[in-house]
């Protein structure tokens, strides 16, 4: 590799706001705050969804059907 081209890759702890969860990654964007983690100083990124609050990855997904419109689908459309 060329030097100096490449960006600084550098640990970084991103903190889901609505989970309450961290998680440090390397990554090379440059966060403006700082936390301490386990009396280890890191920048830090703050997020309102991740894996650990979206309900997809959570498996608290719902699915809603409104005046039976899957129903009127499958019966539209039924083979």
């Amino acid at each position: 590799m060329k030097p100096d081209i490449h960006p600084e890759y550098s640990e970084v702890a991103f903190k889901d706001n609505s989970a309450d969860k961290t998680f440090i990654i390397r990554t090379t964007l440059k966060p403006r705050e700082t936390i301490v983690i386990d009396g280890k100083t890191y920048p830090l990124l703050n997020l309102d969804v991740s894996s650990a609050s979206h309900p997809f990855y959570t498996g608290k997904q719902k699915v809603a059907d409104i005046g039976g419109r899957i129903d009127k689908f499958r019966k539209r459309y039924a083979s």
